[in-house]
């Protein structure tokens, strides 16, 4: 009875649009027709991530850089409990705070494209107990019922997929999907081709290094007149000292080699030269931070730039956490109202976000100040 009425609860009550530009879907009943939220990049993505180093730590700035938030209502009472509620909800395992789902969630709408989370309720269904990310890997997805809905499948056992048994518990958040797709784009879609490159060149400069910077020898005995009846001999014993000789070095020892006759002795590798991968490098780095948004000193990246291209950069990326930051506000909005109403309060509701950078705060700072010097002027004149 208590899963009846909550799912009575929260499914809405009046009828969903029709539209009639969308494609037509057919065998409905088909799960296993559903679409991964990630599809077959998944491994390839986390193992970007992996192998890039500018490419994960642009990312969990992104997410850092979006910055904490307040949930706000119009009733004082009500706003105390909310703010308990948003600092102390349980998340997944060990997490406390909204922030921290939120952070997870907007990770995993970066990485893939997509997140999936869920509203876990207690076993009276009048509270929210806690918030959860699911893993994408054995999540489904697919046009519901209208191209304004979307289901959730998860997997069952082998390839069976069962759709979830309160979608309105489970929040999906597409990242920027196309016209007529229910599954968004992940920020590095288009990175993978320039990531290889990326490692290509990584793996190259430490095979060059292993053939040209770890130096070996080669020792050439050249016998002389006479000499070739024994020539054999000799070389063995000559290649026994020069290990012996080696092998004191590596171990700290100081020990000389000693030779008689045209022993010449040279350095493999030594004629050749590294390849400068500098610049390379640099005009693949370029098209990450193009794509990630990211300013290149906030990587590390030490390219030479003006303050005021350096101010510009970072109002692009304010520009990008404030796009983020919309996308988020439905998802902290859905999780706070339906919060609100298990607990029967009706207040409008209001997510408001902390500024980004201290330089806003400074600029709004100065703006006050003048306001205030102008009417303190306008004051003193009117009272003369």
């Amino acid at each position: 009875m208590i899963a009846l009425n909550l799912k009575q609860f929260l499914r809405k009550t009046t009828p969903a649009p029709a539209v009639q530009t969308a494609e037509k879907q057919t065998n409905r009943e088909a799960w296993q027709e559903f679409a991964s939220p990630i599809g077959a990049d998944y491994e390839l993505y986390g193992a970007m991530r992996q192998a890039v180093p500018v490419i994960d730590a642009a990312l969990d700035k992104i997410v850092r850089l979006t910055g904490d938030f307040k949930v706000l209502c119009g009733d004082s009472f009500v706003q105390e409990e909310l703010d308990g509620f948003v600092r102390g909800v349980r998340v997944g395992t060990g997490g406390f705070g909204l922030r921290q789902f939120i952070a997870v969630h907007l990770d995993s709408m970066l990485t893939y494209g997509n997140a999936v989370g869920e509203i876990i309720l207690d076993g009276e269904a009048k509270d929210i107990a806690a918030l959860y990310n699911a893993g994408l890997r054995d999540i489904r997805i697919r046009q519901g019922d209208t191209p304004l809905e979307a289901q959730v499948a998860v997997r069952s056992g082998g390839f069976e997929f069962i759709p979830v048994k309160y979608p309105d518990l489970v929040i999906f958040t597409p990242l920027a999907p196309r016209a007529g797709q229910v599954l968004g784009e992940p920020l590095l879609r288009s990175l993978p081709a320039v990531a290889g490159v990326l490692t290509k060149i990584y793996a190259s400069i430490s095979t060059n290094f292993e053939r040209i910077a770890n130096l070996r020898y080669a020792v050439t005995y050249k016998p002389g007149a006479g000499g070739a009846e024994n020539a054999k001999e000799i070389a063995s014993m000559i290649a026994k000292e020069w290990s012996g000789a080696m092998a004191a070095s590596a171990s700290g020892a100081v020990k000389d080699f000693v030779a008689v006759g045209d022993v010449d002795i040279k350095v493999i590798g030594a004629d050749n030269q590294m390849i400068d991968t500098e610049v390379p490098v640099r005009q693949m780095l370029e098209q990450i931070v193009a794509k990630l948004g990211i300013p290149p000193f906030m990587l590390g990246l030490h390219w030479s730039s003006t303050e005021r291209m350096s101010t510009q950069q970072s109002d692009i990326l304010t520009s990008e956490l404030e796009s983020y930051r919309r996308v988020l506000d439905s998802v902290i909005l859905r999780i706070c109202g339906l919060w609100m109403r298990l607990r029967g309060h009706g207040c409008p509701l209001r997510v408001i976000w902390e500024d980004i950078n201290l330089q806003d705060e400074l600029e709004a700072a100065k703006a006050r100040l003048l306001a205030a010097q102008a009417n303190k002027l306008e004051g003193g004149e009117g009272t003369e």
